[in-house]
């Protein structure tokens, strides 16, 4: 006996239909049904915008206009929208109808994306696939704390892991951490301070150490030499050593992992995510040395004593193995460091030219753009006034204008900074620098020039952060 197949065109479900027929009540619906705070926000900064279609670093609305993507979906769209090889193998996958996620056999994918993940992390052993970012997170932290026997995990001032309880244990920042106490036993220590990290370790209960080798909030690098030092001390008094490298791995900096830009360093776990996906089906790793993996899976007892319903399923190990094809095959780590080294000069060039403008850091195409107080005094009368409202507003004048007037998304940092956090997707080269460096600079222009819609919108925002308090 077969089972019946659904008949073609029987009008039980039409994607395309649905869309046609509900796609413009997108704001409406989520306003509604979803966080109803996300719209607001949209439509108080202008960014209430319908995209149709993308493709690589791109959108396009429904005026035909292209819009250039800097943030790559928060750092998931590496190859940037709608690879063609992505895309080919989720239909291969699709068309194959694998016996997929039975719980008690062995697939083959999940291996060999494994095999092919651990072929680009040295001194690195096995892998544990979840659904994200957070997932792999909270997977390290619980392999550190029974490998270990240890219940507290340190991390660094400022740090962003991922907002489960686990991994928000683990943040560096109030405003997410606030109301939902009681989390971990963790601890904070500020980034690069290796005193503070000793005495922690001194008290003997620490399992170890979480740190992003570049913060995402504020694009933050680790000093030279301190996860090498920080590894030696975690390892003298038994403690292990997390690397989170869910934004900055997989060719964002410029080298496969962030951490491997300074030598010697051999992470106990890393997670990685987002760019993993391909852009289309959740995927999470924590790759981890051989003992902790044997430790926490001691015996057959314990076979499932860690796992994730959805891991590990064909869809996102046929995306993970396709996106690590690409970057193999059309060289797109060694394109992030080009393309980022080019895009951070041409940047770096105008800290001297505009007083609102203090730094441009990063690495390869994870950059970070810093304004601070201005010389003059009539642009230091306007900087305090927005200051005083509320700390980030000039950052987002400035995000604003690059969407509104030259069609290019970016994002502020975080909140409270003054920071503009470049992340766009690996692919992108000379062309797009050049569109995003000349949209700066008349952005920065009109910034200096003391007038214009720049300003006015910075006084709405200044109302709109009094009406918030």
């Amino acid at each position: 006996m077969t089972t019946a197949e659904p008949a073609a065109g029987n009008g039980e479900f039409d994607l395309g239909r649905l869309l046609a027929e509900r796609g413009a009540e997108r704001y409406e619906l989520h306003a509604r049904y979803l966080n109803h705070q996300l719209p607001r926000m949209l439509h108080t900064i202008g960014f209430d915008k319908v995209y149709e279609r993308a493709e690589g670093a791109y959108f396009w609305d429904a005026d035909g206009q292209d819009h250039l993507d800097m943030l790559a979906g928060f750092g998931v769209m590496g190859l940037g929208r709608h690879h063609p090889v992505v895309r080919k193998a989720l239909h291969d996958v699709l068309d194959a109808q694998l016996a997929d996620l039975t719980r008690f056999d062995c697939q083959p994918l999940p291996g060999l994306l494994a095999e092919r993940l651990l072929a680009h992390s040295p001194h690195l052993d096995r892998v544990f696939f979840g659904n994200s970012g957070t997932e792999a997170v909270e997977t390290a932290l619980k392999f550190a704390r029974y490998a270990t026997g240890r219940p507290r995990v340190l991390y660094c001032d400022h740090a962003f892991h991922g907002l489960t309880t686990g991994s928000l244990s683990v943040n560096g920042e109030n405003g997410f951490r606030d109301g939902f106490a009681p989390l971990l036993p963790d601890t904070a220590v500020p980034l690069g301070d290796l005193d503070a990290l000793a005495r922690e370790l001194k008290k003997g209960d620490v399992a170890a150490l979480i740190v992003e080798p570049i913060q995402g909030k504020g694009v933050h690098e680790a000093p030279p030499g301190y996860l090498r030092a920080a590894q030696e001390l975690l390892h003298a008094h038994k403690a292990l050593l997390i690397l989170d490298e869910v934004q900055t791995g997989l060719g964002r900096t410029g080298d496969f992992y962030a951490y491997q830009h300074e030598e010697g360093v051999e992470p106990d776990l890393v997670c990685v995510a987002k760019a993993l996906s391909g852009g289309y089906v959740p995927v999470g790793a924590t790759l981890g040395k051989e003992w902790i993996f044997k430790k926490v899976y001691s015996s057959m007892d314990r076979v499932l004593v860690h796992s994730a319903s959805f891991g590990s399923n064909a869809q996102a190990m046929a995306a993970g193995l396709a996106v690590l094809s690409v970057m193999e095959n059309e060289e797109t780590v060694a394109n992030a460091r080009a393309t980022g080294e080019l895009l951070k000069s041409r940047l770096a060039a105008l800290v001297d030219k505009y007083e609102l403008l203090s730094e441009v850091r990063g690495r390869g195409l994870m950059i970070g753009i810093e304004f601070g107080r201005p010389r003059s005094l009539k642009l230091r009368g306007r900087w305090t006034m927005l200051q005083a409202a509320r700390k980030g507003l000039f950052a987002q004048m400035v995000v604003v204008p690059l969407l509104q007037r030259h069609r290019i998304l970016t994002q502020v940092s975080g909140d409270h900074l003054e920071v503009i956090k470049l992340i766009p997707p690996l692919i992108i080269g000379e062309r797009e620098v050049d569109r995003f460096v000349a949209a700066f600079t008349e952005v920065m222009d009109d910034a200096h020039s003391g007038g214009g819609l720049m300003w006015d919108f910075g006084r709405t925002l200044v109302k709109q952060a009094v009406a918030n308090r």
